[in-house]
């Protein structure tokens, strides 16, 4: 099937806003702000009512600029209402958010009636009609004009990055550093409140608030649970997103649905196959883990037992049951794990301690009796072949 040129616009500026979004979101993330994002997705609306008021001009620079000094004057507030004590963050966002919103669906009932400026096109946004405004000069047609806009932006999001990487990498991960090597925490803080604010803004006419808040999060959450290297974050949040974008692009095709309810399912999609299958820290993964430490556990404590006893009757494979109290199943299970892993001998059903069995022993009581955790995990992986 041929792709006409609106689908390729579409689809292209569903891409860009991906991308654009996913760099500041990847620090919200990390910094666990992902509500403020929501918070200035909305909070902004009255600074785009102030633009247009002073230039009578939907297209002027000056809505994402206003935008961008009210997303910053919404942090502002909220971290003003959050240092008094009374409330916490997620409190303070509530009181904040809503009330400048409000301020700015009245200002343009009151004022903007007579322009295409209204609320369900601030948060619902439709990429359908995205390609239908043209930027043109003279009679030459650029383009779509949303496609321009986010293009600037992400160009502006790119250039920041690679010229403060060193700053946003700092301060996002150890403030104490940041401060003592001469780094601003609060200036650059403030830049990636203005950098969200500006992106958010930019994606305001093409996709609308709410899809710009989903990828702005959720690649950036799907991305953290697979690595723990910044770099390597950002990359994968940039291809959850612009693998979303253009996924959900035909989904919506293929079911006649919305373009932006389409992403942001398949964005819910993605969060939850690495939710479930990322290798570290997916819910599968942990269940593993735990059953595995379980079965570690009970290891420990069978041995623990055969270094502690010497009478035949104690160390019967039979008896585990009874002396360990553990059902037949368990204890078949354990004796199992302690012969894969060449930690005891059987004469008839009588247990004992082979040398590594031994020395493993004895270095785990070292570690339990100084209560080094993370050594006895380390121990654990030098010595077991077979991990349950």
């Amino acid at each position: 099937m041929t792709m006409t040129s609106v689908q390729i616009e579409i689809q292209l500026i569903a891409a860009l806003v991906a991308i654009a979004c996913a760099i500041p979101g990847t620090f919200l993330v990390l910094r666990k702000m992902s509500l403020i994002s929501d918070a200035i997705s909305h909070s902004i609306l009255p600074g785009i009512v102030i633009g247009f008021f002073m230039t009578q001009d939907l297209s002027s620079p000056w809505l994402i600029i206003f935008a961008a000094l009210t997303g910053v004057l919404t942090v502002i507030l909220v971290e003003f209402i959050q240092k008094t004590g009374l409330v916490k963050e997620d409190t303070a966002i509530g009181l904040v958010f809503p009330a400048l919103f409000s301020i700015g669906v009245i200002m343009i009932s009151r004022g903007a009636n007579d322009v295409h400026l209204d609320v369900d096109a601030v948060l619902l946004g439709e990429l359908v009609y995205a390609p239908l405004y043209r930027w043109e000069w003279g009679a030459l047609d650029m383009g779509p004009q949303s496609l321009w806009i986010i293009g600037i932006v992400l160009v502006v999001n790119i250039v920041l990055l690679l010229l403060f990487f060193k700053e946003l990498k700092i301060t996002t991960f150890d403030i104490g550093l940041s401060a003592s090597l001469g780094l601003s925490p609060v200036l650059v803080h403030y830049g990636l409140m203005s950098i969200a604010s500006v992106t958010i803004v930019g994606s305001f006419e093409a996709v609308g608030a709410i899809l710009v808040v989903a990828l702005m999060i959720v690649p950036a959450a799907s991305a953290y649970l697979l690595t723990n290297k910044l770099e390597t974050m950002l990359a994968y949040s940039i291809g959850f997103g612009v693998f979303s974008a253009i996924a959900g692009y035909w989904l919506a095709h293929w079911l006649d649905a919305s373009i932006a309810g389409s992403i942001s399912v398949m964005l819910g999609f993605v969060f939850l196959l690495v939710y479930l299958f990322a290798p570290r820290r997916g819910l599968i993964s942990n269940i593993y883990k735990r059953k595995r430490q379980k079965m570690e556990v009970s290891l420990l404590t069978f041995l623990l037992h055969l270094h502690n006893h010497n009478e035949e009757e104690e160390r019967h494979v039979k008896h585990l049951g009874e002396h360990i109290n553990w059902n037949n199943k368990m204890a078949s299970s354990v004796v199992k794990m302690a012969l894969e892993n060449n930690m005891i001998v059987l004469d008839g059903e009588i247990a004992s301690l082979t040398e590594k069995g031994e020395t493993f022993t004895n270095e785990a009581i070292d570690y339990i009796v100084d209560d080094e955790q993370l050594e006895l995990e380390g121990m654990k992986d030098r010595y077991f072949l077979f991990r349950g």
